[in-house]
Protein backbone atom coordinates (compact mmCIF):
# COMPACT_ATOMS: atom_id res chain seq x y z
CA UNK A 1 0.00 0.00 0.00
CA UNK A 2 1.61 3.47 -0.72
CA UNK A 3 1.21 6.65 1.43
CA UNK A 4 -1.97 8.86 -0.36
CA UNK A 5 0.11 11.93 0.03
CA UNK A 6 2.52 10.65 -2.29
CA UNK A 7 0.02 10.27 -4.79
CA UNK A 8 -1.12 13.94 -4.42
CA UNK A 9 2.79 14.94 -5.13
CA UNK A 10 2.67 12.65 -8.27
CA UNK A 11 -0.52 14.30 -9.51
CA UNK A 12 1.74 17.96 -9.36
CA UNK A 13 4.72 16.81 -10.85
CA UNK A 14 3.08 15.09 -13.59
CA UNK A 15 1.01 18.17 -13.83
CA UNK A 16 3.73 20.59 -13.89
CA UNK A 17 6.27 18.20 -15.87
CA UNK A 18 9.30 19.45 -13.43
CA UNK A 19 10.23 18.42 -10.01
CA UNK A 20 10.97 22.34 -9.28
CA UNK A 21 7.59 23.48 -10.58
CA UNK A 22 5.40 21.21 -8.30
CA UNK A 23 7.57 21.26 -5.32
CA UNK A 24 7.24 25.55 -5.61
CA UNK A 25 3.41 24.66 -6.13
CA UNK A 26 3.11 22.29 -3.13
CA UNK A 27 5.88 24.36 -0.79
CA UNK A 28 8.61 21.73 -0.82
CA UNK A 29 11.51 21.24 -2.59
CA UNK A 30 12.90 19.50 -5.34
CA UNK A 31 14.47 16.96 -3.41
CA UNK A 32 11.33 16.12 -1.51
CA UNK A 33 9.34 15.74 -4.29
CA UNK A 34 11.97 13.05 -6.53
CA UNK A 35 12.64 11.21 -2.87
CA UNK A 36 8.04 10.70 -2.43
CA UNK A 37 7.16 10.16 -6.12
CA UNK A 38 10.49 7.47 -5.91
CA UNK A 39 9.00 5.86 -2.84
CA UNK A 40 5.60 6.07 -4.83
CA UNK A 41 6.99 3.91 -7.84
CA UNK A 42 8.91 1.66 -5.33
CA UNK A 43 5.35 0.78 -3.60
CA UNK A 44 3.48 0.52 -6.88
CA UNK A 45 6.84 -1.11 -8.61
CA UNK A 46 6.35 0.40 -11.53
CA UNK A 47 7.94 3.66 -13.08
CA UNK A 48 5.70 6.91 -13.38
CA UNK A 49 8.08 9.09 -15.00
CA UNK A 50 10.94 9.72 -16.69
CA UNK A 51 13.06 12.85 -17.82
CA UNK A 52 13.84 13.89 -21.26
CA UNK A 53 14.51 17.17 -22.53
CA UNK A 54 11.18 18.88 -22.50
CA UNK A 55 10.52 17.89 -19.12
CA UNK A 56 9.19 14.93 -17.06
CA UNK A 57 7.02 12.23 -19.40
CA UNK A 58 4.26 10.16 -18.45
CA UNK A 59 5.21 6.51 -18.74
CA UNK A 60 2.21 4.06 -19.58
CA UNK A 61 1.74 2.90 -15.63
CA UNK A 62 2.12 6.36 -14.83
CA UNK A 63 -0.86 7.66 -17.37
CA UNK A 64 -2.91 5.08 -15.82
CA UNK A 65 -2.24 6.39 -12.28
CA UNK A 66 -2.35 10.08 -13.35
CA UNK A 67 -5.97 9.05 -14.66
CA UNK A 68 -7.39 7.10 -11.40
CA UNK A 69 -5.37 9.94 -9.01
CA UNK A 70 -7.43 12.52 -10.91
CA UNK A 71 -10.73 10.49 -10.12
CA UNK A 72 -9.51 10.30 -6.48
CA UNK A 73 -8.76 14.05 -6.05
CA UNK A 74 -12.50 14.96 -8.03
CA UNK A 75 -13.83 12.77 -5.19
CA UNK A 76 -12.33 14.17 -2.05
CA UNK A 77 -13.20 17.85 -3.55
CA UNK A 78 -16.16 16.76 -3.72
CA UNK A 79 -16.60 15.77 -0.19
CA UNK A 80 -15.10 18.94 0.86
CA UNK A 81 -17.74 20.44 -0.78
CA UNK A 82 -20.60 19.15 0.94
CA UNK A 83 -19.30 20.56 3.74
CA UNK A 84 -19.30 24.45 2.38
CA UNK A 85 -21.01 23.90 -0.73
CA UNK A 86 -21.17 28.44 -1.07
CA UNK A 87 -18.13 29.20 -0.45
CA UNK A 88 -16.23 31.50 -2.92
CA UNK A 89 -12.91 30.59 -1.85
CA UNK A 90 -9.97 29.03 -3.24
CA UNK A 91 -8.07 28.84 -6.46
CA UNK A 92 -9.32 28.63 -10.07
CA UNK A 93 -6.55 28.32 -12.77
CA UNK A 94 -7.17 29.18 -16.21
CA UNK A 95 -5.38 28.43 -19.40
CA UNK A 96 -6.28 31.34 -21.77
CA UNK A 97 -5.51 32.02 -25.44
CA UNK A 98 -2.11 34.14 -25.41
CA UNK A 99 -3.83 37.52 -26.85
CA UNK A 100 -6.98 37.20 -25.24
CA UNK A 101 -4.97 36.16 -21.86
CA UNK A 102 -2.78 39.03 -21.83
CA UNK A 103 -4.92 41.92 -23.29
CA UNK A 104 -8.29 41.53 -22.09
CA UNK A 105 -8.45 39.01 -19.08
CA UNK A 106 -5.05 40.07 -17.61
CA UNK A 107 -5.38 43.63 -16.73
CA UNK A 108 -8.84 42.37 -15.62
CA UNK A 109 -8.05 40.28 -13.12
CA UNK A 110 -6.95 42.68 -10.52
CA UNK A 111 -10.46 44.04 -9.98
CA UNK A 112 -11.94 40.76 -9.54
CA UNK A 113 -8.89 39.64 -7.26
CA UNK A 114 -10.56 43.09 -5.11
CA UNK A 115 -14.01 42.15 -5.33
CA UNK A 116 -13.40 38.45 -4.23
CA UNK A 117 -10.67 38.32 -1.90
CA UNK A 118 -10.98 34.61 -1.22
CA UNK A 119 -10.46 33.54 -4.48
CA UNK A 120 -6.48 33.23 -5.87
CA UNK A 121 -6.91 32.80 -9.88
CA UNK A 122 -3.47 31.95 -12.07
CA UNK A 123 -3.44 32.67 -15.98
CA UNK A 124 -1.72 30.55 -17.51
CA UNK A 125 -1.50 32.83 -20.99
CA UNK A 126 0.77 30.88 -23.57
CA UNK A 127 1.33 29.61 -26.62
CA UNK A 128 -0.59 26.37 -26.40
CA UNK A 129 -3.23 25.38 -23.78
CA UNK A 130 -3.32 23.50 -20.98
CA UNK A 131 -6.01 20.66 -20.13
CA UNK A 132 -9.30 20.53 -18.50
CA UNK A 133 -9.41 17.48 -18.56
CA UNK A 134 -5.98 16.04 -17.15
CA UNK A 135 -6.53 18.56 -14.27
CA UNK A 136 -3.85 20.79 -14.97
CA UNK A 137 -6.04 23.77 -14.87
CA UNK A 138 -9.50 24.48 -13.75
CA UNK A 139 -11.06 26.28 -16.71
CA UNK A 140 -9.50 26.37 -20.39
CA UNK A 141 -10.49 29.73 -23.10
CA UNK A 142 -9.81 27.72 -26.50
CA UNK A 143 -10.54 28.55 -30.14
CA UNK A 144 -12.49 25.24 -30.78
CA UNK A 145 -14.70 23.50 -28.65
CA UNK A 146 -12.54 20.82 -27.02
CA UNK A 147 -14.19 17.00 -27.60
CA UNK A 148 -13.93 15.02 -24.39
CA UNK A 149 -16.91 13.86 -22.47
CA UNK A 150 -15.96 14.85 -18.99
CA UNK A 151 -15.64 18.66 -20.04
CA UNK A 152 -18.46 21.19 -19.99
CA UNK A 153 -17.95 23.28 -23.50
CA UNK A 154 -19.88 26.95 -23.54
CA UNK A 155 -19.28 29.59 -26.18
CA UNK A 156 -17.62 32.48 -24.55
CA UNK A 157 -17.45 35.38 -27.89
CA UNK A 158 -16.21 35.78 -30.71
CA UNK A 159 -13.83 38.25 -32.00
CA UNK A 160 -11.95 39.64 -35.18
CA UNK A 161 -8.29 39.73 -36.81
CA UNK A 162 -7.13 41.71 -39.44
CA UNK A 163 -4.14 42.74 -41.25
CA UNK A 164 -1.94 45.22 -39.61
CA UNK A 165 1.58 47.35 -40.30
CA UNK A 166 2.95 49.97 -39.05
CA UNK A 167 3.25 53.93 -40.28
CA UNK A 168 7.00 53.37 -40.35
CA UNK A 169 6.83 50.03 -42.27
CA UNK A 170 4.15 51.44 -45.00
CA UNK A 171 5.89 54.26 -45.75
CA UNK A 172 9.07 52.53 -46.74
CA UNK A 173 7.35 49.98 -48.79
CA UNK A 174 3.86 50.95 -49.59
CA UNK A 175 0.52 50.04 -49.20
CA UNK A 176 -0.87 46.82 -50.83
CA UNK A 177 -3.92 47.91 -52.80
CA UNK A 178 -5.01 44.03 -53.02
CA UNK A 179 -4.42 41.05 -51.25
CA UNK A 180 -2.05 39.66 -54.17
CA UNK A 181 0.19 42.29 -53.55
CA UNK A 182 0.86 40.71 -50.33
CA UNK A 183 3.58 38.33 -52.05
CA UNK A 184 5.98 41.23 -52.72
CA UNK A 185 6.10 42.44 -48.76
CA UNK A 186 7.69 41.15 -45.76
CA UNK A 187 5.42 39.00 -43.73
CA UNK A 188 4.82 38.52 -40.27
CA UNK A 189 2.89 35.28 -38.61
CA UNK A 190 3.42 31.93 -36.94
CA UNK A 191 5.87 29.07 -37.26
CA UNK A 192 4.06 27.02 -39.33
CA UNK A 193 5.13 23.39 -37.24
CA UNK A 194 4.61 25.10 -34.30
CA UNK A 195 0.97 25.95 -34.97
CA UNK A 196 -0.86 24.31 -32.40
CA UNK A 197 -4.78 25.26 -33.57
CA UNK A 198 -5.88 25.08 -37.18
CA UNK A 199 -7.72 28.42 -35.97
CA UNK A 200 -4.03 30.08 -36.57
CA UNK A 201 -3.59 29.00 -39.97
CA UNK A 202 -4.52 32.61 -40.92
CA UNK A 203 -2.34 33.33 -44.29
CA UNK A 204 -3.82 30.96 -46.85
CA UNK A 205 -7.15 32.18 -45.81
CA UNK A 206 -5.82 35.85 -47.27
CA UNK A 207 -3.79 34.20 -50.41
CA UNK A 208 -2.73 30.57 -50.63
CA UNK A 209 0.57 29.91 -50.11
CA UNK A 210 1.75 33.06 -48.55
CA UNK A 211 4.30 32.73 -46.14
CA UNK A 212 6.30 34.68 -43.10
CA UNK A 213 9.24 36.73 -43.64
CA UNK A 214 9.53 36.68 -39.88
CA UNK A 215 7.95 34.22 -37.71
CA UNK A 216 7.12 33.10 -33.45
CA UNK A 217 5.10 30.58 -31.92
CA UNK A 218 3.79 33.75 -29.95
CA UNK A 219 1.36 36.37 -30.87
CA UNK A 220 2.73 38.91 -28.46
CA UNK A 221 5.84 38.42 -30.26
CA UNK A 222 4.53 39.06 -33.62
CA UNK A 223 3.55 42.19 -32.43
CA UNK A 224 6.10 43.31 -31.31
CA UNK A 225 7.78 42.67 -35.22
CA UNK A 226 5.25 44.30 -36.59
CA UNK A 227 5.64 47.30 -34.61
CA UNK A 228 9.09 47.31 -35.18
CA UNK A 229 7.99 47.88 -38.82
CA UNK A 230 9.12 44.12 -39.41
CA UNK A 231 6.25 43.67 -42.12
CA UNK A 232 2.63 43.47 -42.60
CA UNK A 233 0.74 40.56 -40.48
CA UNK A 234 -2.54 39.31 -39.17
CA UNK A 235 -3.46 41.19 -35.51
CA UNK A 236 -6.20 40.55 -33.33
CA UNK A 237 -7.82 43.72 -33.77
CA UNK A 238 -8.00 44.34 -29.65
CA UNK A 239 -4.44 44.66 -29.94
CA UNK A 240 -3.71 46.47 -32.87
CA UNK A 241 -3.49 50.10 -31.35
CA UNK A 242 -1.23 52.39 -33.02
CA UNK A 243 -0.57 49.88 -36.07
CA UNK A 244 -2.34 50.73 -39.38
CA UNK A 245 -5.18 48.69 -41.22
CA UNK A 246 -4.16 47.28 -44.80
CA UNK A 247 -6.54 45.87 -46.59
CA UNK A 248 -9.91 46.13 -45.21
CA UNK A 249 -11.72 43.62 -47.34
CA UNK A 250 -9.43 41.63 -45.25
CA UNK A 251 -11.43 40.79 -41.77
CA UNK A 252 -10.88 37.20 -39.87
CA UNK A 253 -13.46 36.13 -37.41
CA UNK A 254 -12.69 33.76 -34.61
CA UNK A 255 -14.55 32.20 -31.54
CA UNK A 256 -13.26 31.21 -28.08
CA UNK A 257 -15.01 28.53 -26.14
CA UNK A 258 -14.97 28.21 -22.04
CA UNK A 259 -14.26 24.60 -20.84
CA UNK A 260 -14.54 23.63 -17.60
CA UNK A 261 -14.03 19.78 -15.50
CA UNK A 262 -17.29 18.95 -15.11
CA UNK A 263 -17.13 17.64 -11.54
CA UNK A 264 -16.05 21.53 -10.48
CA UNK A 265 -18.48 23.61 -13.14
CA UNK A 266 -20.58 23.97 -10.31
CA UNK A 267 -19.03 25.02 -7.69
CA UNK A 268 -19.36 28.23 -6.26
CA UNK A 269 -15.75 29.75 -7.52
CA UNK A 270 -16.62 28.61 -10.96
CA UNK A 271 -19.79 30.20 -11.38
CA UNK A 272 -18.55 32.99 -10.23
CA UNK A 273 -15.76 33.07 -12.48
CA UNK A 274 -18.02 32.29 -15.42
CA UNK A 275 -20.19 34.80 -14.84
CA UNK A 276 -17.48 37.43 -14.65
CA UNK A 277 -15.74 36.28 -17.82
CA UNK A 278 -18.79 36.22 -19.57
CA UNK A 279 -19.46 40.17 -18.63
CA UNK A 280 -16.17 40.91 -19.38
CA UNK A 281 -16.26 39.79 -22.89
CA UNK A 282 -19.57 41.54 -23.47
CA UNK A 283 -17.93 44.75 -21.68
CA UNK A 284 -14.94 44.30 -24.35
CA UNK A 285 -17.38 43.92 -27.15
CA UNK A 286 -16.14 47.06 -29.09
CA UNK A 287 -12.97 46.04 -28.93
CA UNK A 288 -12.81 42.22 -29.74
CA UNK A 289 -15.70 42.78 -32.70
CA UNK A 290 -15.13 46.28 -33.82
CA UNK A 291 -15.86 46.08 -37.55
CA UNK A 292 -19.31 45.31 -39.30
CA UNK A 293 -19.40 42.04 -41.26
Amino acid sequence: MFDWDDLRIFLAAARSGSLAAAGEKLGVNTATVGRRVARLETALKATLLVRSRSGLQLTAAGAQLLASGVEAETAMERAARMAHPDVIAGTVRISAAEGFGTAILAPALPALAAQRPGLRVELAATAGFLSPSRREVDMAITLSAPDAHRLVVEPLTKYQLALYASPGYLARRGTPAVPEELAGHQIVGYVSDLIYASELRYLDEILPGLTPTLASSSIRAQSEMIRADGGIGVMHCFMAEGLVRVLPEVLLERRLWMSTYGDVHDTARMRVVRNWLRQLAQDNLGRLSPYEI
